[in-house]
């Protein structure tokens, strides 16, 4: 019994600590229709956002995307049809230091597949543009701030790029002596656990901050066994969880230095920096770990020994700003051990350079929102930002202070009952308008009394009783007429003549009234009897044949779909471009394809073989494609032959072939592309892409997307070629093709086969195995009796983290591992089997571009980029306690 009665006293003492362990947390899911819950993965409390905003749908992301994904990342709040801003009002202990975290999961929730770009405010500032770059991948949001107010509003704005909407929001209490700056707020720019394989988050950190992880060949990894217990914590202010300092990294060559840089997209930023340093090795009584650090090489900390399983935090007292700016962790010449990290900690000062407007102008007008239910689109702070600022109001904007509220009008509004007592804390308030509505009862005393009062407009009302003799014989310009009740002169006039003269206007206006109406009503049918005429014709009138549709049965009237006034050349023509087809430089299952000169301009011609299945039909769709498109990275059609037997389509020449060819071809052997090289020619693939899908109405699906028909310039300027399969997506509102399948084995979207359902998302499956073969320059499908494809041959190494397997072993390790990561990753999630998983083409083209930065920054501070640097790039926060493994 008394065993029994401990058992259940040691559970009730963790509920407890449980329930201390969030204090100071709040958790609110947006979107979910459950008012309370505990996430049983990490053991957080959520609460609904019904009592935290009045606006915007509840929506659920795809079903299939949840078992990846924490429950607080299933639902969203959207606002499709609400005003250009909309907010969240939380209420906060003022002073105190928060942890605000807002994260985002599109999970194509609306059905759209349309990534929104909108903006974040945080009270009357701006705090983040959110970029969605993924429908299936999560972001955050994060910062470290002291509200000045004793509630919080975090808002949503409408920029005109996409419907805002949001996950969740979470605020976590800090400790006011730890993240201190001298001036604004610290946005996360990186936290990371350096050396390990997962991430971190509550109940592991106390603070519920977010580890992020990721595993650099240029390091060598430190682990051991430490927990809480045995981790000395007396000297951590900033309480970095057990689990993330039981790993560490050290250089890989003993003696060099471990280098830490990044370069900022201004050189005018300030960050924060935080280095956390755990002895994770006892060591041996002859061996010392000792370092100095630099920042841009200046000395930034001396004689640095970590303690075994103590912990030591080495922070920025003012922020560092810089070009680039380059940490180094160097050994001295007393110490025997190379130097070590266990995690890092970069934020990013934002100054929020607009005042919030003052509290008490906020409580009156927020009051009087509330007392004569205003249905006007007041949302977030009443004065700013300016753009904002709430219909009917005015505001000063001091240098040095809060904004104030000095005019209110709401005139016409609808407003019923007395003149309520809280426009009397609105004390710097200089006009104020309340006509044209129903309030009653008496002028109150308290008008007078706003020393700043200049305008007082109270006309049309059913105000009764006389009016305050402060009112009248002060300096306040005051209209009060068409008050029935109100005694203006101190005595009540009688109203029985002024109600007969209403009754005769009624019985005026009444007829008058229906008269109009019914002519009204007679135009308006007759408006909608022409209106529907007229649709009739123009749809008679837009039906166009879809060139993709042609048949493929040959006839006269075929050709005359391709008689067009110019590029049209003669078969004697083409014998004279191509020399009597002297040179071949290719052939396909078209035909073959010709070098030609035209007014010694190089050109290709690609002749047509009678022998070519349905090669009419595609040398139709070919033409009237490439008459219509036209973009830097598709392959520009010279001229066309249709005479008779004798089809050839004349192209710009690509002095350099296709890519297949440089990859794993002849031309491999001769010229190694280099890593750069090899985005440059991803960029310009996908942008070709881009066009394609985004840039043509209606958009258009390649259909063949392979590295052989990726053509290469005298530059190297790549350019999407071969068209004869594209199909046209109708415009009616349909987002994919139900059509034949069609394409080249290894690079067709395996949907698209079982489904025979064509979407552009097919295309990016497409990509993506051109992309890995980009990164590898293996085969599509191996050559040997399994047949494996490239995309499981890639999975099966990242699972072991080996990027440089992966790779072409002809770059010799030359490139930046962050940035082939990025490109893996870009390609393994093109060639996801589901299709929702796949990100949109403009996705893709920004990341791609994002992984050439970096590789382009490598070779530019290559001198200080050394083999053992650490070179850190801004990573999307992720919501979830296990990230997906890289």
């Amino acid at each position: 019994m008394s065993f029994l009665i401990a058992f259940l006293g040691c559970l009730v003492l963790a509920a407890l600590i449980q329930a201390q362990d969030q204090s100071g947390f709040i958790s609110i899911d947006c979107g979910t229709p459950e008012m309370n819950y505990t996430e049983q993965s990490t053991g957080l409390n959520y609460t609904s956002d019904a009592n935290f905003i009045n606006t915007g749908v509840r929506k659920s992301i795809a079903s299939q995307l949840r078992n990846g994904y924490l429950k607080h990342m299933w639902y969203v709040r959207s606002f499709p049809e609400e005003g250009k801003r909309n907010c969240y009002k939380i209420e906060i202990t003022r002073g105190t230091k928060y942890l605000i975290r807002v994260a985002f999961l599109y999970g194509n929730y609306d059905g759209q597949n349309m990534l929104p770009q909108f903006d974040l405010l945080l009270g009357a500032s701006q705090w983040a543009t959110v970029t969605i770059k993924n429908a299936t991948i999560d972001q955050a949001e994060e910062i470290i701030h002291v509200p000045s107010l004793d509630y919080l509003q975090i808002c949503l704005v409408d920029t005109g790029h996409g419907t805002p909407f949001i996950s969740s929001i979470e605020l976590r209490t800090l400790r006011d002596d730890i993240y201190v700056t001298r001036f604004g707020s610290l946005q996360n720019y990186l936290r990371w656990d350096l050396g390990s394989s997962r991430g971190y988050r509550y109940n592991y950190d106390v603070y519920d901050r977010y580890w992020s992880y990721g595993n650099i060949n240029e390091w060598k990894i430190l682990s051991a066994s430490i927990t809480a217990d045995s981790l000395d914590q007396s000297q951590d202010d900033f309480k970095v969880p057990a689990i993330v300092l039981s790993t560490a990294i050290t250089p890989l060559n003993a003696s060099a230095p471990l280098v830490i840089l990044w370069e900022p997209e201004h050189q005018t930023e300030q960050f924060y920096v935080y280095m956390h340093f755990t002895e994770i090795e006892e060591l041996a009584k002859n061996q010392t770990r000792e370092f100095n650090i630099t920042l841009n090489g200046k000395s930034w900390f001396t004689n640095l020994s970590p303690q075994y399983q103590g912990v030591t935090t080495i922070r920025s007292k003012s922020g560092t700003s810089g070009k680039i700016i380059i940490f180094s962790l160097e050994m001295t010449e007393n110490s025997t051990l190379p130097p070590i990290i266990n995690a890092i900690e970069i934020y990013k000062v934002i100054e929020f350079q607009q005042a919030d407007t003052y509290q008490g102008d906020v409580d009156a007008i927020t009051t009087i929102k509330s007392v004569y239910e205003v249905t006007r689109d007041w949302q977030g702070d009443p004065c700013a930002p300016i753009d904002y600022l709430w219909q009917g109001l005015n505001c000063s904007y001091p240098e040095n202070d809060s904004p104030r509220i000095t005019s209110l009008n709401l005139s016409s509004s609808g407003l019923s009952g007395k003149i309520d007592l809280s426009i009397s804390k609105l004390t710097m308030l200089e006009n104020l308008d309340l006509s044209n509505n129903s309030l009653n009862g008496e002028i109150p005393e308290f008008l007078s009394q706003l020393q700043h009062l200049k305008i007082l407009n109270l006309e049309k009302n059913n105000l009764s009783g006389s009016i305050p003799p402060a009112l009248n014989e002060g300096s306040v310009s005051l209209s009060v007429g068409q008050n029935p009740y109100l005694c203006e002169s101190g005595q009540c006039n009688e109203k029985e003549n002024e109600k007969e003269q209403e009754k005769k206007k009624k019985n005026i206006v009444t007829p008058l009234v229906a008269s109009v109406g019914g002519v009204v009503i007679l135009l308006v049918v007759m408006a909608a009897i022409l209106w529907t005429i007229k649709r009739r014709r123009s749809k008679d009138l837009m039906v166009e044949k879809d060139p993709s549709q042609i048949s493929p049965q040959y006839t006269e009237q075929d050709d005359s779909l391709l008689e067009f006034k110019k590029q049209i050349y003669s078969y004697s023509d083409v014998l004279k471009i191509t020399n009597n087809f002297n040179t071949i430089v290719g052939k396909g299952g078209f035909g073959t394809v010709y070098l030609g000169y035209i007014d010694d301009t190089p050109v290709a011609v690609k002749m047509l073989s009678p022998s070519a299945v349905q090669g009419y039909q595609q040398f139709q769709a070919e033409v009237k494609l490439l008459m219509r498109v036209h973009h830097k990275n598709l392959t520009s059609l010279v001229g066309y032959c249709n005479e008779g037997t004798n089809k050839a389509l004349i192209y710009e020449y690509m002095a350099n072939g296709n890519l297949q060819e440089h990859l794993s071809g002849k031309r491999s052997k001769t010229k190694i592309l280099s890593w750069e090289d090899r985005l440059r020619i991803a960029v310009d693939a996908a942008s070709g892409l881009e066009y394609l899908q985004n840039g043509c109405k209606p958009p258009i699906i390649h259909r063949d997307v392979k590295s052989t028909n990726i053509l290469l310039n005298e530059h190297f300027q790549a350019k999407l070629s071969d068209f004869g399969l594209s199909k046209i997506i109708p415009t009616d509102g349909g987002t994919h093709v139900s059509t034949v399948v069609a394409g080249t084995p290894g690079y067709l979207d395996p949907e698209y086969y079982k489904t025979n359902r064509l979407t552009d998302k097919s295309d990016v499956y497409s990509f993506g195995v051109v992309l890995l073969e980009i990164i590898t320059s293996q085969p599509v499908i191996a050559r040997n009796q399994e047949k494996i494809h490239i995309s499981q041959w890639v999975n099966s190494l990242m699972a072991k983290g080996d990027i440089k397997a992966i790779v072409d072993s002809k770059l010799d390790g030359d490139f930046d591992s962050n940035s082939v990561w990025k490109a893996v990753e870009i390609a393994t999630v093109c060639v996801s089997p589901n299709p929702d998983r796949r990100p949109i083409i403009s996705v893709i083209v920004t990341e791609l571009k994002e992984s050439l930065a970096m590789e382009i920054a490598r070779t530019k501070y290559s001198s200080a980029d050394t083999r053992d640097s650490v070179k850190l790039v801004t990573m999307n926060l992720s919501t979830q306690v296990v990230p997906q493994a890289r």
